[in-house]
């Protein structure tokens, strides 16, 4: 208690000098798959991107980052263990923050699409299982967190796989695509508009003190869902079809229809990652500060202060304009050829299902949702249409990372406990 006392100042600022090392990490690594479909398709350019994301992720930790927030703060650790020593928390936390950040900032330097939720869990689990004991950690938590690395990207994949599927047979493969594309793509902006907002309401808005119950929360997405698809509608009325334009690709007109529904999905995405992503960088400085601010009490459940969360959505933006190039190259390029109506399917998919698990308090992998979905796209076009050589290399960087984390992590824990005990 007494060093939570002398130190409670420094540990603090410590905490969020980390959190946002840590959220820029989140922004320069992660934000790229929210906004990496949407450039390699060309539906938009690199600034708008930018811009969509500013507004869109930090809405999303805003408004809905507050659930997974807790599952990362007190859901893999054991408080009851850490009531005598509080301190080993305080340690524990700065450690996984800042060995998160460290190795997110090495992936993103080479390219790699890493997970920053197998960063910063493999980072608690290592300083909690080695530096405190193997019971301080709630395995079967971290057992349905890794659990869900599995069932993310075989849901996104088999979401984006339906969906481009339907895309071909309602829009691609008729005789009329253009026509067809104007008729089709307001539904979809529809179905885009009323997920992102019912997710908010139902889920989203609770720590903020906003609760409308599930069916008014239905009428509201439904309402929200309406407009925008009213605003896609008349967006859609200044494309017209050019036989110019489909000289060198047949559905060239069409792509330009989808081009606009990736503005939409983009903003989806976007939302959708800050609502999950943010508790990566947040959850463990939150947990910081309770400990500080109740004078060493590990407590099982504290208020999410706001100025954390508008802290993590700082960081996040920080990170995507100043490095995130990185990434949106390998995501939007690489993987395989996107455009706007494939680019539309992943990232559809990909932000369905990260806003649910948003939703459910469970700490996904954005990443592996993403890559997960492009990878339905490419198969709904045939397995020759996948670079297998860059999908190999992401697959093994993500095998790297969780253990990355914990060993970083591991290794700060004692370097703290060294300094401060």
């Amino acid at each position: 208690m007494s060093i939570i006392a002398e130190y409670g100042n420094i540990l603090v600022i410590m905490a969020c000098v980390f959190g946002f090392f840590m959220a820029w990490g989140v922004g320069a690594n992660d934000v790229a798959n929210a906004m990496g479909t949407s450039v390699g398709s060309k539906a938009l350019t690199l600034r708008q991107a930018i811009i969509i994301a500013i507004i869109f992720e930090f809405a999303g930790a805003y408004l809905a980052g507050g659930a997974v927030t807790a599952t990362i703060r007190k859901g893999i650790i054991d408080p009851a263990i850490l009531s005598g020593s509080p301190e080993l928390l305080v340690y524990g936390m700065l450690s996984a923050l800042l060995a998160a950040g460290i190795w997110l900032m090495a992936a993103t330097a080479m390219g790699w699409p890493v997970s920053t939720t197998h960063s910063i869990v493999g980072a608690i689990v290592g300083f909690a299982a080695v530096g405190i004991s193997v019971d301080a950690v709630h395995w079967a938590k971290v057992g349905k967190i890794v659990a869900s690395w599995v069932v993310s990207p075989v849901t996104a994949g088999l979401i984006a796989f339906f969906l481009f599927r339907s895309v071909q047979k309602l829009i691609l493969d008729t005789e009329d695509p253009f026509k067809n594309a104007k008729k089709y793509v307001p539904m979809y902006i529809f179905l885009v508009g009323f997920m992102i907002s019912m997710v908010t309401f139902t889920k989203g808005l609770k720590h903020i003190g906003l609760n409308p119950g599930f069916a008014n929360s239905a009428l509201i997405s439904i309402a929200i869902a309406f407009i925008t698809m009213l605003l896609g509608i008349f967006m859609l009325r200044k494309i017209h079809a050019k036989t110019e334009d489909n000289s060198d690709y047949h559905f060239a007109s069409v792509e330009r229809v989808f081009g606009v529904l990736m503005m939409f999905t983009a903003c989806a995405m976007a939302f959708a990652h800050g609502s999950n992503d943010v508790a990566n960088a947040v959850g463990p400085l939150a947990a910081v500060v309770g400990v500080v601010a109740s004078a060493g009490e590990v407590a099982q459940k504290s208020a999410m202060p706001v100025w954390i969360l508008l802290l993590g959505g700082s960081g996040i933006v920080a990170g995507l304009v100043m490095y995130g190039h990185k990434v949106i190259a390998t995501v939007g390029n690489n993987i395989t050829e996107l455009t706007p109506s494939r680019g539309f399917a992943a990232t559809l998919a990909a932000a369905s299902t990260v806003v649910f698990a948003s939703g459910t308090g469970l700490p996904i992998s954005t990443t592996h949702t993403l890559v997960g979905a492009i990878l339905g796209v490419g198969l709904a076009r045939g397995l020759s249409a996948l670079n297998l050589k860059v999908v190999g290399t992401i697959f093994i960087s993500w095998l790297v990372t969780l253990p990355a984390g914990a060993f970083l992590s591991i290794i700060i824990f004692f370097s703290l406990k060294a300094i401060f005990s």
